[in-house]
């Protein structure tokens, strides 16, 4: 039953507003022992108790809970009708979310000692935990009885009452409330609230509309009365007091927002964008607002209620009006990301950078944009810096050692996988990341044996990792080691992926190194068609096994597409120059 229009304060800051009102403090529930709790036992017994107990206290409060329990039981030993001892019992109970022995121990505290308030407060939370209101807010009228200058115990008996439905009751002591304080914003929507939820709609009505006499000029509680109209799907009458908020104040942007949303509930485009523009344009409406707003109109780009052109303007609003705030330039970036402008979505993200270097998720897509971009140089000094700020964030060693291996940097990209291991705990993916990157880097250092010993420990870990599957496979079959095991690695990855081109390219030399051509060319041409013909290393493969089946002018024509893309392998140009394959090795 919340209302927007409402800001929700404090308990205690509603009531400085009584007159007079102060609390009296207490040092310690000791404080408040009764005489009966020592006056049945011995003086040895009373000098142990109190050492007892003391000691207790020490326990507790460097955090030895089982020692306090001990102790502060030993003291019932002594003296069972302590109820001392029984509130520090159940306030460790209570801690350690025990609330029925808590309950049960603050229940008897309260029979020794019937005036002591802080056994009812403590009590009246546990019972409000649990959803037991009616016993809380009868406890808080007890309070309210031993002290009647503290209106918190009323405010709360009175929210008691309403969470336990019984709302005659609440609106006696809401009433009673405000004799007290006078008219008060909270208290009468409070009662609003309850008098709608039974049914009374003309007395909810008629406590908004106190608020409205009492200050006319205020707009929230139009707000508000336009709210409650809304509940009961009163749109006009609703309306009409989103109006009026308008007339006091025709710069409202919390209206001109409520009034965006009231329309595309109506599916009212034209007003809709009229007021949603007006609401973005206000300098002085809640940047949040304009964000949430953002992102609620944007959430589902497959049923778009505003126009691309609307979005764009509505984007360019923002930044010209709020580019002063962080936010505004990350929600730009995830702009441009949908918009396929990763460039300068990046530049957007740097700008948030200047002022908030401390924000670990805006390092993180910063990183992960220069990785789409390949933009290997910028991975690497960017994660740089942010291991600088944030050393254990594994992803970011990750990342470096991306860029570590495009940049031929192979040892460094080593070097920094160890240093990230230790934060790893147990994220198994990363785990997988980091193992098939230690892989590749030891491949490129030709430490064969690790290398392998790294894809066996992904493919353990990770029984579908078709990448690993593949670039093991490659490595073996351009060595020419264990074809066995390399065709049935590329088999599963390609199984899995039928229209990969570079996993198809993969079994297909795999097949050519085992010398089974007809094959190794069904699978090339399959390569071919699934868009291996813009990739030059596939196209020169093709060539290879064309020239291996005696077609050796098709062969020609491959090689020599191959060298027009760029990428080739360095025997190329001589297996041109020379018209024949020549063996890698």
């Amino acid at each position: 039953m919340k209302n927007r229009y409402l800001a929700y304060i404090a308990v205690v800051s509603i009531l400085t507003t009584s007159c007079g009102t102060t609390k009296k403090q207490v040092s310690s529930a000791v404080q408040s022992k009764p005489e009966t709790e020592e006056s049945k036992i011995s003086e040895d017994d009373k000098n142990e108790f109190e050492y007892t107990f003391i000691e207790g206290l020490k326990q507790k409060m460097i955090g030895n809970q089982q020692a306090a329990i001990t102790l502060f039981s030993k003291c019932l030993e002594i003296n069972p009708n302590s109820s001392s001892a029984m509130f520090e019992l159940a306030k460790i109970h209570s801690g350690n979310g025990d609330q029925t022995s808590s309950s049960l121990l603050l229940e008897k505290a309260i029979t020794v000692d019937p005036q002591n308030k802080w056994y009812k407060v403590l009590l009246a939370q546990i019972y409000q935990q649990g959803k037991q209101y009616k016993k809380a807010a009868d406890l808080y009228q007890q309070l309210y009885a031993i002290d009647s200058e503290n209106l918190e115990y009323l405010y709360m008996n009175a929210a008691l009452l309403s969470s336990a439905e019984k709302f005659d009751q609440a609106i006696e002591v809401y009433n009673e409330l405000e004799k007290k304080i006078g008219i008060n914003d909270q208290i009468s929507v409070e009662k609003q609230q309850i008098y709608q939820a039974a049914g009374k709609k003309k007395e909810a009505q008629a406590e908004l509309q106190k608020l409205i006499d009492y200050n006319p000029k205020e707009p929230r509680y139009y707000g508000l009365m336009a709210d409650y109209y809304l509940s009961e799907k009163d749109d006009d009458n609703a309306l009409k007091y989103y109006m009026k908020i308008l007339e006091i104040e025709p710069e409202n942007g919390f209206v001109l927002f409520s009034l965006t949303s009231f329309y595309r509930q109506k599916e009212n485009k034209e007003k809709a964008w009229e007021y949603s523009r007006k609401g973005f344009q206000n300098k002085s409406a809640d940047v949040e607002t304009k964000i949430q707003y953002y992102l609620m109109i944007t959430a589902e780009p497959d049923k778009p209620f505003f126009s691309e052109a609307q979005v764009n303007e509505l984007v360019d609003i923002l930044v010209k009006t709020n580019g002063d705030d962080y936010r505004v330039f990350t929600v730009y970036a995830e702009y441009l990301i949908s918009k396929g402008k990763l460039t300068e979505a990046r530049e957007q993200l740097r700008k948030v950078l200047e002022t908030q270097k401390d924000n670990y998720m805006i390092w993180e897509r910063m990183l992960l944009i220069s990785n789409d971009l390949l933009d290997f140089k910028g991975i690497y000094t960017d994660a740089e810096k942010a291991l600088e700020l944030f050393p254990n964030q594994p992803i970011l060693y990750g990342l470096r050692a991306v860029a570590c291996l495009q940049l031929e940097k192979y040892t460094e990209a080593l070097d920094i996988l160890n240093e990230g291991e230790p934060y790893l705990l147990d994220n198994k993916p990363m785990k997988i990341q980091f193992d098939l990157y230690r892989a590749e880097a030891n491949y490129k250092l030709n430490r064969v044996e690790e290398a392998f010993k790294a894809f066996d420990n992904v493919i353990s870990l990770d029984p579908e990792n078709w990448l690993a599957m593949n670039n093991y496979a490659y490595y073996l079959s351009v060595r020419n080691e264990n074809l066995e095991k390399a065709e049935q690695l590329s088999g599963k990855a390609v199984r899995a992926n039928p229209e990969n081109s570079t996993y198809l390219d993969t079994y297909a030399w795999v097949l050519f190194m085992r010398k089974d051509y007809t094959l190794a060319k069904f699978y090339m041409e399959s390569a071919i068609k699934n868009g291996g013909d813009k990739n030059g290393v596939i196209v020169e493969h093709y060539g290879d096994i064309l020239f291996m089946m005696g077609q050796k002018e098709k062969a020609m024509e491959q090689w020599k597409k191959a060298q027009e893309t760029g990428d080739f392998s360095e025997f190329l140009v001589e297996k041109i120059k020379q018209g024949r394959y020549l063996d890698k090795k």
